[in-house]
Order: C-alpha cells, then sequence, then structure tokens
C-alpha cells in the first residue's frame, strides 16, 4: 500500500502556519518605498487595510475550495478540477520552480543579513567579489562571490530547515509555532513602545508630504504600487491550502485557521504602522531604509538597532520555514501524481514526510541565494501569483456552476458580490502594475518589463509539461 502523509496538524499549528508565513521581513522595510510613493499617511494606513480587506476575500474563497478538496497541493489540485492538466502544471512548475524558491532564497537571505549584526560574517575583498560576473539576460549582471558571508549563512539556514522538513513535519511545525509565537509577542512589544512611550506626535496622523499632490489616476497608480508592496507583505495567506492533507478536521479547521490567521496579522499591521507614523513623519518616513529601527532608536536609542535585527532574524527565519514547510507540498502532489518526476511525490518510508520534493526545493533556493538574482525575480513574480489568485476566484464561481452538489463545508460569505470584488480587484491590480511596469521601462528605470519577462519565464515550464504528458500517456499504455 503507498504510503501517504498523515493528519497531525491542529487549530492552533495552522493558525501558526498561516501567521509564520505572512509576518516575514516586509513590514520593518516595505513601508519606507510605499510613503514614498504616497506621501500621506492615512492613504499609507488605508493600503494597508485594503490590501489585507482584499486578502482575506481571499482567504475566504480559497478556504471554501480547501474544505472542497481538502488534499495536499492546495491550488494545483484546484486548478487541476477547474481548468485542466496544462493550468495546473504551469502553476504548479512556477510556483514550485521559480516563485517559491526566490522567496525562500529572499527570507533566507534577510534573516542572514541580519544575523550579521550580532556576528561578523565575512566577506572578500571588492576585486574577488567582482571577479566572477553572470549575465542574465535582459536583467542583470550578478556576482556570486558578492556578500559571500552572507550568503553562505543563508545557505546553511536552507539547509538547516530543509533537514529538519526532511525528518519531521512535527518537529518543524513545533518550531513554527514557537517562532510566530515570538515574533507577535516581539511586534506587539514594538508597537506599545513606540505608541505609549509619548515621543511621537498625533499630528504626524495628517500630515501629509510637502510633495502630496493627488490627482486622479496618477493617484490611483500609485495607490496600486503601493499595494504591490503591502500584497508582497501579506504574501503567504495561501499555504495553508497546500498542506491541507495533513490538517486534524480540514472541513472545519481550514476555513478557522485562515480566517484567523489573517485577521490577526491586519491587526498587527494596521498598528505597527500606526506606531511607525506617530513616532516618523511620513516626510522623513520615505527617506528611511528601515523604517522599525529609526523608528525605535527615537526611543529607546542605539539599543534599538540590536533590537530590531533581533527581530528582523526571528522573523525571516520563521517564514523561510513556514514557506518551505507548506510549499514542498505542491511538489510532492505534482510528482503524486505523475505530472514530475515521480521520486518527488515519494512519502520517505521511515519519517513520513515529503523528503524528496524538500531536498529538491531547498537545492533550489540555495541556488538562488548565490545567484543573486532572487529580489529582482520575487518582484516580478508577485504579479504572477496574482494571476493565479484571480484564476482561483474565478474558479470558485465555475465550480459553484459545475459542481453544485459537492458538499462545501464553509460556503464564501456574500457570495457571489465579495468574490466578484476579489477578481474585479484582482484584474485593475494586474492592469495597473502593467502599466507601472511598461512606464519604468519606458522612462529607463527598468531594463525590462518586469510582469512580461515573468510571464515568459514561466512558460518556460511549457517543454516539461509536454514531456511529462507523454510520460504519462507511455506508461498508460
Amino acid at each position: 500500500m503507498a504510503l501517504t502523509l498523515k493528519r497531525s496538524l491542529g487549530l492552533w499549528s495552522a493558525v501558526s502556519i498561516v501567521i509564520g508565513s505572512i509576518i516575514g521581513a516586509g513590514i520593518f522595510m516595505r513601508p519606507a518605498s510605499m510613503a514614498a510613493r504616497l506621501g500621506s499617511p492615512y492613504l499609507l494606513l488605508l493600503v494597508w487595510l485594503v490590501a489585507g480587506g482584499v486578502s482575506i476575500l481571499g482567504a475566504m474563497i480559497f478556504a471554501e475550495l480547501g474544505t472542497m478538496f481538502p488534499d495536499t497541493g492546495g491550488p494545483y489540485i484546484y486548478f487541476q478540477k477547474i481548468y485542466g492538466d496544462f493550468t495546473a502544471f504551469i502553476y504548479g512548475y512556477s510556483a514550485s520552480m521559480v516563485i517559491n524558491t526566490t522567496a525562500l532564497a529572499s527570507m533566507a537571505f534577510v534573516a542572514a543579513q541580519y544575523l550579521g549584526f550580532f556576528i561578523p560574517l565575512p566577506r572578500f575583498a571588492p576585486a574577488v567579489e567582482t571577479s566572477i560576473r553572470l549575465h542574465l539576460p535582459f536583467v542583470a549582471d550578478i556576482y556570486p562571490l558578492q556578500d559571500f558571508g552572507v550568503r553562505s549563512t543563508a545557505a546553511l539556514i536552507l539547509i538547516f530547515l530543509t533537514a529538519l522538513n526532511y525528518y519531521s513535519t512535527k518537529q518543524s511545525n513545533a518550531l513554527q509555532v514557537v517562532a510566530t509565537f515570538v515574533k507577535a509577542l516581539a511586534l506587539f512589544l514594538l508597537v506599545g513602545g513606540l505608541l505609549f512611550t509619548g515621543k511621537g506626535h498625533a499630528v504626524n496622523f495628517i500630515t501629509n508630504s510637502p510633495g502630496f499632490h493627488p490627482t486622479h489616476f496618477l493617484l490611483l497608480a500609485a495607490f496600486m504600487a503601493a499595494t504591490s508592496g503591502a500584497f508582497s507583505s501579506y504574501d503567504g495567506w495561501y499555504n495553508l491550502n497546500m498542506i491541507a492533507g495533513e490538517i486534524e478536521n480540514p472541513h472545519r479547521n481550514i476555513h478557522r485557521s485562515l480566517l484567523i490567521g489573517v485577521g490577526a496579522c491586519i491587526g498587527i499591521y494596521a498598528l505597527t504602522t500606526l506606531a511607525y507614523i506617530y513616532v516618523i513623519p511620513v516626510e522623513q518616513m520615505a527617506h528611511s531604509s528601515l523604517v522599525a529601527a529609526d523608528a525605535m532608536e527615537k526611543v529607546l536609542g542605539v539599543a534599538a538597532a540590536g533590537l530590531v535585527s533581533a527581530l528582523i532574524v526571528i522573523s525571516a527565519f520563521g517564514a523561510t520555514n513556514s514557506n518551505l514547510l507548506a510549499n514542498i507540498r505542491v511538489l510532492f502532489a505534482m510528482g503524486e501524481k505523475g505530472d514530475f518526476f515521480a521520486w518527488s511525490g515519494r512519502v520517505h518510508p521511515r519519517f513520513g514526510t515529503p523528503g524528496n520534493a524538500a531536498i529538491l526545493m531547498g537545492i533550489i533556493s540555495i541556488l538562488f541565494v548565490f545567484s543573486g538574482s532572487f529580489d529582482i525575480l520575487a518582484d516580478m513574480f508577485v504579479f504572477l501569483s496574482w494571476i493565479f489568485y484571480g484564476l482561483t476566484g474565478v474558479g470558485l464561481f465555475l465550480l459553484r456552476r459545475r459542481m453544485p452538489d459537492i458538499p462545501r463545508p464553509y460556503r464564501v460569505k456574500g457570495y457571489p458580490v465579495l468574490p466578484a470584488i476579489f477578481v474585479i480587484f484582482t484584474a485593475v491590480y494586474l492592469v495597473i502594475t502593467l502599466y507601472n511596469d511598461i512606464s519604468a521601462y519606458n522612462s529607463g528605470r527598468s531594463p525590462i518589463i518586469q510582469s512580461v519577462f515573468g510571464l515568459l519565464l514561466t512558460a518556460t515550464g511549457i517543454p516539461f509539461y509536454l514531456y511529462f504528458q507523454w510520460q504519462k500517456r507511455k506508461h498508460a499504455k
């Protein structure tokens, strides 16, 4: 009998995965670029609330689909049932080979970078760092030896977490629960420290930047560009669906953990943003390299840098583990169904984990760490991720018509209005993002139209799809 993954994750373990997947380093860094685009404190807060509200709508859609099909693989399974093998494969390929592996590389790199505040990490002389240059066509030149100490530390983090997920899902989840609790507690302490020391100014909440002159479409474009930063900070709420096959009582716990987890993150992000604004005017925030450190420095002085660095290390480390824990399940599901190499879909006979899938994703993530291209690719694939979210939203309507009688332990509230709002907002977001990318290309600020290049990279999965379909037909004969 074929080995299967066990349902061993309870409600609060699932909630910790949702929160742990969402809260990484974004809330410490993204507010600066968002403030620069908007120039308004209340618009900055509104962006976080709007992005959180849209994420809640997306979580409701994923909750209905997850309780309908509580299987390991999440969206990969839904796309197979809604659109067929091709769309499912393209999603699984892009998610496993590029989107999620670049995200893992980026998070591990951030954790290693801020760990360097406490432990001096070696690096080569400038001449050595630039001695090896690799050209990524249409994107950038990359230097594998640059920041070698940080990259090596990031690789060690990925090796450790890959080994942990290879040997024990239970221990990986235990680490996730602890990391999520610690960083949530630390964020609340940070918020309290900023809001209740009396070293800020309430007038900051209503004071716009001197250059703030809102004009219709330009303001909408700026709002959507800032929303992209917020979306990247909320990204990860869907990870729970990828491990649905291992959640206890999935018909009850999937939707509860999604809504609790995303709701908690909205509250945390809104309070943290309010705390930043209280201490730092939005004009000053726009020029900050690390908003959290600048805000804390006003309250605690030089000790702030160490505290914020520790918080970022914990957050990025926990987010790396949570995303690895979830995303290897997509690769596992593909291998299990014959849409990828069969060995990637095998359960370890002793440890009961998707061990081979963990190793493959770990290796690819480490390669991205040393390539230095992960930041470019991670930003590029935020656009692509939202294409798949939009397809999932449309798929909800299709399944309601095609499978009206299938049990739905959880139904999206406000159907069809709220899911339609999610789909419409996603479409507007994608159009505005494409407009911003074309504008950046035409003005010379970007060597490529990032969203289009992301689609072209995803298309490299088509030959693999044809190969694995040929393999399936051969085995069927």
